[in-house]
């Protein structure tokens, strides 16, 4: 995170005292060199898995960041992709990384909060990479919820999901330790700026997108291996809106 390209101590100090959005605004420019952008093997066994249940003509990325699931839905959809996201800085990136003219679907950006979407039933595919995290647990059926209201019957709501660091692990305490401060700063600091990893879990999701009407199965991310008990690292989550 601290080489040349990436953001600078003093820089992630200002980006952490800032508000969830204005953060993220001024982390944009350099966001893509940073830990923080969904890998692209991520990415890769995502799309290889998703091409197996299309074919898709329109997709919609939810929190689309500097346009990383976009590219996926560019090699899954026939007709048109969508990036969703509050963060005009993060927009500006993305809009950068995909100029008008490339080639394949037709590219749009639209700038807007996740939790209230202004699409109408439009899109066969939605997907979302790394941004659960940015919503409190009481947030996440109403953005269930808007997705479901912005795909089609029969379309599909994708995103992965990976297991939980064993207990007492490294991974463990350093998410633990995130949460934690985390937790004071927005306790001690205004505006707050939302980003836990540990709120994110696989039986409370199943739970809320099936109350936002879906139909839910998941898929194992076999490309990116197995966990030492031989249960899969990663897995997709397959939301169907069936009505």
């Amino acid at each position: 995170m601290f080489t040349k390209q990436g953001p600078t101590v003093r820089e992630l100090a200002v980006q952490a005292l800032s508000s969830t959005e204005r953060g993220y605004d001024l982390l944009a420019p350099k966001f893509d060199e940073t830990p923080y952008r969904t890998p692209d093997r991520v990415l890769d066994a995502v799309t290889r898995a998703v091409r197996e249940l299309g074919p898709f003509d329109t997709g919609l990325d939810v929190c689309c960041g500097t346009g990383a699931g976009v590219g996926v839905l560019r090699q899954l959809c026939r007709e048109r992709a969508v990036g969703v996201d509050f963060s005009a800085g993060m927009l500006a990136e993305a809009r950068r990384a995909f100029p008008p003219g490339s080639e394949g679907p037709a590219v749009h950006w639209v700038r807007a909060d996740a939790r209230s979407l202004p699409f109408a039933p439009a899109f066969d595919l939605a997907l979302s990479f790394g941004a659960f995290g940015h919503f409190l647990p009481a947030e996440r059926f109403g953005l269930f919820a808007e997705v479901y209201g912005s795909l089609r019957p029969g379309g599909q709501f994708v995103f992965p999901l990976g297991a939980p660091p064993p207990v007492g692990s490294r991974a463990y305490w350093s998410l633990f330790g995130f949460d934690a401060a985390m937790r004071v700063r927005n306790a001690l600091w205004r505006p707050r700026f939302v980003m836990y990893y540990r709120t994110f879990r696989l039986g409370d999701v199943l739970e809320d997108l099936t109350q936002a009407g879906f139909v839910v199965r998941l898929l194992p991310l076999t490309e990116l291996g197995p966990r030492p008990d031989g249960s899969p690292r990663a897995r997709l989550v397959v939301a169907t809106r069936e009505g």
